[in-house]
């Protein structure tokens, strides 16, 4: 990235520098600009890019005037904090702690105007900005000579005790002209970014270039930022089905708010007339006159699911209790090839048996299913290592049964998808009681990577109430954008709660590891903005559909990225670890699965243009998975040559209007 040097300027001409289109980072010289506190502040927590705080205590005068500046800067929101290694003991202890405090990364800077030391003293200087708490070390010498400029970038190989890896968090060039290429070098070796002048006369340091002759010379015309101004984000889905099957359930008429149309949410409008119910539409409402549900009201011998793997999961224990014939699902597509892992087994203990309708080799069942046995309350102790689908399903169909019943589930995998469930029934008047096992501590802080198991208690002879709300919309959508944006330029997005407990609304908290902005606006919209990106770690066991994209935001974060969850990979629209590592491959990135770890190795978007690493374009396929599809979307704005994706229609399962709005993207 490019970081706009900016001094001598007053508060409106650095809030019009800062909102001009093509800024993409600026570093504040707070010693040279005349700025009040409250100019400070507000610059620092109103910008819609990341920002870096400088005060140079040479150039103001006194450790003490430049302290306070910074710590102005830094509890407003600073992004990062430059404090030269010459700083005091004391002002560099108080200077940590600040950033630790308010977020802040920690910029420890060397500057040797005078010429280029040795190796030896370069070594020192790298060595004391990381042991004085620096996140990013910057190293700038005057250079007189190519070999000047050839020590300083030699830094890059140099293997600090105590440091894991350089790349992404060292900035070393060298000043003069002798030294003006390497301001460009930094960034093909790894930087996080890179400083320029508004204009020549305004350079803060010899050779330094201006920010046009930077962006001319990384972007040229071949990736240019890009931002998706206030898309609007479809229905949830996962949200939708369940709303729909639990208003057929209602006695009485619900109206469902927000509704987008996509494959698999019609499928569950199908089942739900198939079972009896009436749906209406107007506009993006749904209105659904349910059928009364109680147990054994229903002679149905067949059901469709379409597509969808949540919707069959759900409608088996629920048309198991509502049917008093034995019935067969039906599906169409990649469900077919998709096991219903350990669905047999959970049924069993309900009184409900499952078996393939076609002679299968394998134990495990299959679409099309046949379902023998009534839905029967009582007490169970099933996995959750097969997801959440099914007992999803069971939280839906127990509150009708005559008893009560409780529901341990082991070992629960996509606990959010199992608490959406119960937020939706919440709505139609279903009550249930749920009390996890596993680290106190860490379930207070809502950390569920601990949850060993979960137990529901679900009281019988309850009935669904109608219910007029709307729907959520759809987090795993917005990750592609989100992704996108926080590569290449920015996003804004609308129709998103930001308190809902979808699971992969932990896209957000992704991003901000990984180093992107992200802000929350008025009215359901979120926005993030590019900014340097380094490597993340992240479990992904509760959130599976974030996994294709995130596995591309790695590929563009310096470091090496872990991203557990693989297991949970392999019974999706495709073999989906399979699909992401074999794509990511051939696109050119460093990939590997290490148990239930996939681990990128990532560089930065200017790292890969000037290293000629953009992703190999070319024909992809979309394994028939929609997940995937979107990610090849994102992917070809970074690619070096077209990206031709065989399936495009795979999108229709749950977003049909993707590309329309994916290209709506503006310089």
């Amino acid at each position: 990235m490019i970081c706009t040097c900016i001094q001598n300027k007053d508060y409106r001409q650095i809030l019009e520098i800062i909102s001009a289109p093509g800024t993409e980072l600026a570093e504040i010289r707070l010693d040279l600009c005349q700025l009040e506190d409250s100019q400070i502040s507000e610059l620092f927590s109103d910008s819609d890019i990341p920002l870096v705080a400088t005060c140079r205590i040479a150039v103001c005068g006194s450790e003490k005037t430049a302290e306070h500046r910074l710590k102005t800067a830094i509890e407003a929101g600073a992004r990062f904090a430059d404090l030269e290694i010459e700083a005091g003991a004391r002002m560099s202890k108080e200077f940590q702690a600040m950033c630790r405090d308010n977020g802040t990364e920690i910029i420890r800077s060397f500057h040797d105007f005078g010429g280029t030391p040795d190796d030896e003293m370069l070594h020192m200087a790298l060595a004391r900005c990381f042991r004085y708490g620096a996140d990013i070390a910057k190293i700038a010498t005057m250079a007189k000579d190519p070999a000047d400029v050839a020590r300083t970038e030699a830094l890059y190989s140099v293997v600090l005790e105590g440091v894991p890896t350089l790349e992404g968090r060292l900035i070393a060039f060298a000043m003069g002209e002798a030294g003006r290429q390497s301001r460009l070098e930094c960034l093909r070796r790894g930087a996080p970014f890179t400083y320029c002048a508004l204009s020549q006369s305004e350079a803060t340091a010899p050779g330094q270039w201006t920010a046009a002759q930077m962006h001319e010379a990384l972007y040229g015309g071949s990736c240019p930022s890009r931002r998706w101004n206030d898309v609007r984000m479809p229905s949830s889905k996962s949200f939708a089905q369940r709303a729909i099957l639990a208003a057929a359930l209602a006695d009485g008429t619900s109206a469902l708010h927000a509704y987008s149309p996509c494959g698999d949410s019609e499928s569950a409008i199908a089942l739900a007339e198939s079972l009896g119910a009436s749906v209406s539409r107007s506009g993006d409402t749904l209105t659904i006159k349910g059928i009364s549900a109680h147990p054994g009201q229903l002679s149905v011998s067949r059901i469709d699911t379409g597509e969808s793997g949540l919707l069959t999961r759900l409608a088996i224990p629920v048309v198991s209790l509502l049917d008093s014939v034995p019935f067969t699902v039906e599906g169409r597509g990649t469900l077919q090839k998709r096991p219903l892992n350990s669905a047999a087994d959970i049924m069993a203990a309900f009184g409900v048996l499952l078996s393939n309708t076609e002679k299968r080799p394998e134990r495990e069942v299959y679409v099309p299913v046949s379902v023998r046995g009534t839905l029967i309350p009582g007490t169970a102790n099933v996995p959750g290592s097969g997801g959440s689908q099914l007992i999803s399903g069971l939280l839906m169909a127990l509150p009708l049964c005559d008893a009560d019943s409780v529901l341990r589930v082991n070992d629960p995998k996509s606990l959010p998808y199992m608490y959406m469930t119960l937020d939706v029934l919440r709505h139609f008047g279903i009550k249930t009681r749920s009390e996890m096992e596993g680290d106190a501590k860490m379930l207070e802080e809502e950390d569920w990577s601990s949850c060993s198991a979960i137990e529901f208690r679900i009281r019988g002879k309850q009935a669904y109430r109608p219910a007029d709300f709307d729907i959520e919309g759809d987090w795993s959508a917005a990750a592609n954008f989100l992704v996108a944006g926080a590569l290449f330029g920015g996003a804004t997005l609308q129709g998103l709660d930001t308190k809902s407990i979808q699971a992969d609304i932990s896209i957000l908290d992704i991003l901000v590891e990984a180093g992107a902005v992200v802000s929350e606006l008025e009215d359901g919209c979120v926005s993030v903005t590019k900014a340097p990106l380094e490597a993340f770690d992240t479990d992904l066991n509760n959130a599976p559909d974030l996994f294709p994209i995130c596995a591309l935001l790695a590929a563009f974060c310096a470091g090496e990225s872990r991203i557990a969850g693989v297991g949970r990979l392999a019974s999706k629209e495709s073999d989906r670890a399979a699909a992401i590592t074999g794509t990511l491959a051939k696109m050119g990135v460093d990939v590997s699965v290490q148990g239930d770890e996939m681990c990128i190795c990532g560089e930065s978007l200017s790292s890969r243009i000037l290293s000629s690493r953009l992703l190999e374009g070319g024909s992809y396929s979309s394994y028939h998975d929609h997940r995937m599809a979107m990610m090849l979307a994102v992917a070809s704005m970074a690619a070096k040559s077209p990206i031709v994706i065989d399936d495009e229609a795979c999108v229709k399962k749950s977003y049909p209007d993707f590309y329309s709005a994916f290209g709506s993207s503006a310089l």
